[in-house]
């Protein structure tokens, strides 16, 4: 620290509000800008570049390892790697990376034979560009046209074009704030596509006849009832319908229309029922539902599309077994589940209501349906992977009952599976639970606590953590780390109980489990307090914030990426983005008293005090839309004022980026490898 400049200190300035009777100070109110999402408040620009250029004197003299780190890190990728091509009808698709290049090509040819075409090249199309991100490629049914989507400043709003794909060239502008995926009529003289409002929401759904004035869209579907709810578009496997769907985290509903008539009078399925979700597929002429309605962990039902609301059972829900995906192909109902917190991927007979499992050898893995755009495909396309197998695609055969290797991921500097070990514990949590952890470490660690432990968590939204592989995770390893994902509560993980289990008023289950994780492996042998790095990241980085409050003293150096820490100001503030859609994960502060009590008593801004903490890197991202820049800013501003240590506090903030930080292939690993200095420094372990 003595080499560094002083930090920089934001100014305080007395702010502070009433609600429900209890009085907030907000002293950092002014970090955000009030012409948001424009951001010029010379103010405002000046803390955070002090903060970048704070930063990056801290990273002058490790810049060596940094690029030493990013090295090993490239070299684990190759660099002209490319997909296993994918048949959609008449066409194989793929992409490719050019060696050196930050970005991919999309490429196709004719199954019959042929040339192959270049259809989208992101390396031309990011030419100039700060941020790059392709949100959709999606190919017209007679293959002629393609519906693209790119973001080029990572606020999330995708600009819409329809492009010729024998001339590349720009039919029609649609729209410049479109988010998800656009879908196709069936006659391919058409597109939806869903726009998000000037708080980011996706409210409503369009259509646009190609070569008409795009001015003249039409909505065909807009959510006026439910501020929280968002509206997204699918089309069902046997591309017989387009689904359009309205929701939230607890409730949905979802209306239809043929693909062949995107215009006609739409079919309600259901109406929205409060904390029931939802979703539907078709073929042979049934819809195919899954649903909460009846049991926690989901059942799958059945209806005829002329009377949707009419639900019979097929399969029944379980408390072991979590329901969480169906496709309807033509030969199998493809069902994802997870059975223990592990991924099972079930092929159910439509005739004899037979089912097989697609099984999997190791302990522990993650395993999902992938690229399967077709409704009678010859096999059923897979993603494999596990804390110490590289990823995997497979194609299973379900005559022969095989599964057959088509691409394992490469490492070209080389990688020794059988010198890493990977295990899964279940580790008590306060309140008598078990947690399943995954651990992963090279042979030869040391359980007496003499080691590092990395640790990392998200626990929200139903999001499980897989256990999957990482090549970056490497160089830790390496260097003596071991590495642990704990599946605490708020994820999926165990089943949407546990889920449950981590929302809402059961919010502190979510953080206790992180500790109690902790202080489990610390029993274990697998490191001891001090020596235990954590990252979380937008919710994780919530995580981040509420653990360095009540347990400093545990951890030795401190990630949190877009970290979501102003959460009392956040959530009382409907006009922000995400605000009415979390009100039932997290509880409606505006209206609830008790809500607002439980808000606060978590919320890492509002919960700074007078203590030591742990070093820790804290990165935010200018344009991000989900957690906005100001949140991360002024929670290193109230801690720089209150820590009474010296150890090291550092903002990091993507001027030019949003919630995933930089974009090219290239930028995005030297972000991993200054995380990974920042991690050894701190923890001072051999480079």
């Amino acid at each position: 620290m003595t080499e560094l400049p002083q930090p920089p200190r934001a100014e305080q300035r007395p702010t502070s509000f009433t609600r429900h009777g209890i009085k907030v100070d907000d002293p950092y109110a002014w970090l955000r800008d009030a012409g948001y999402p424009k951001v010029d408040d010379l103010a405002v620009l000046d803390y955070l570049k002090a903060e970048n250029a704070y930063f990056e004197a801290w990273k002058k003299p490790h810049e060596g390892l940094v690029e030493t780190l990013f090295q090993e890190l490239k070299g684990r990728q190759k660099e002209d790697d490319r997909s296993v091509p994918v048949k959609d009808g008449d066409w194989l698709y793929w992409w490719a990376f050019k060696p050196g290049a930050q970005y991919r090509q999309w490429f196709r040819k004719p199954v019959a034979g042929g040339a192959e075409q270049l259809i989208l090249d992101e390396v031309k199309e990011a030419e100039g560009k700060e941020y790059f991100r392709l949100g959709a490629l999606e190919v017209s049914p007679d293959g002629r046209l393609a519906a693209v989507m790119a973001d080029v400043n990572g606020s999330e709003r995708f600009k819409l074009e329809i492009r010729d794909l024998a001339t590349g060239k720009v039919l029609d502008t649609v729209t410049e704030v479109g988010v998800g995926t656009p879908v196709w009529s069936a006659d391919g003289k058409a597109v939806l596509f869903t726009e998000t409002n000037k708080e980011w929401r996706s409210y409503r759904a369009r259509y646009h006849r190609i070569g008409d004035d795009p001015k003249n869209a039409r909505t065909v579907y807009e959510e006026k009832q439910d501020k929280g709810f968002s509206v997204g578009l699918s089309k069902s496997q046997d591309d017989s319908l387009i689904f359009i769907s309205a929701g939230d985290n607890r409730t949905s509903e979802v209306r239809f229309v043929p693909a062949a008539d995107p215009l006609a009078t739409q079919v309600l399925i259901s109406p929205r029922k409060e904390n029931r979700l939802y979703e539907a597929d078709a073929a042979h002429g049934k819809l195919w539902l899954l649903t909460n309605d009846n049991h926690i962990n989901f059942r799958l039902a059945s209806a005829d599309p002329k009377q949707p609301g009419d639900w019979a059972e097929v399969i029944p829900g379980s408390d072991r077994t979590y329901l969480r995906g169906v496709t309807a192909f033509r030969d199998h109902l493809a069902i994802s589940s997870r059975v223990d917190g592990l991924d099972q991927l079930t092929l159910r007979d439509y005739r004899t209501g037979a089912s097989e499992r697609i099984p999997f050898t190791e302990a522990s893995y993650t395993a999902s349906l992938a690229g399967n755009p077709e409704y009678a495909p010859a096999a059923y396309r897979l993603s494999y992977s596990s804390m110490v197998t590289p990823a995997t695609v497979y194609d299973y055969d379900p005559g022969s009952k095989q599964l057959t290797t088509l691409k394992v991921q490469e490492l070209p500097s080389g990688y020794d599976a059988s010198q890493y070990v990977t295990e899964r514990l279940m580790l008590p949590a306060r309140d008598g639970k078990k947690v399943p952890v995954s651990i992963v470490y090279k042979k030869g660690y040391r359980k007496d606590g003499s080691q590092p432990l990395f640790l990392y968590a998200y626990g929200a939204y139903g999001y499980a953590i897989p256990p999957s592989f990482s090549s970056a995770r490497l160089s830790l390893l390496d260097r003596g780390f071991a590495y642990a994902i704990a599946h605490i509560r708020g994820g999926d993980d165990l089943g949407y109980g546990w889920y449950l289990d981590g929302t809402a008023k059961n919010r502190w289950n979510t953080f206790h489990d992180f500790v109690d994780a902790a202080k489990g492996l610390n029993a274990a042998g697998f490191a001891r307090p001090g020596k235990i790095a954590i990252q979380g990241g937008s919710a994780g980085g919530k995580l981040m914030g509420v653990v360095v409050n009540t347990d400093p003293s545990l951890w030795g150096a401190v990630i949190a990426d877009v970290p979501f820490v102003d959460v009392v100001n956040t959530m009382l503030d409907d006009t922000l983005p995400l605000t009415p859609g979390e009100w039932p994960v997290w509880g409606n502060p505006i209206t609830d008293p008790d809500a607002f009590k439980l808000l606060l008593s978590y919320s890492p801004y509002d919960n700074v005090k007078r203590q030591a903490y742990p070093p820790m890197l804290v990165t935010a991202g200018l344009n991000d839309p989900r957690v906005t820049y100001w949140e991360p800013a002024k929670w290193v501003a109230r801690l720089r004022e209150a820590k009474t240590d010296n150890n090291l506090l550092l903002l990091k903030t993507n001027m030019g980026a949003g919630h995933g930080g930089k974009s090219g292939r290239w930028d995005s690993l030297r972000e991993t490898a200054e995380d990974q200095a920042f991690v050894l420094t701190q923890l001072a372990q051999e480079p």
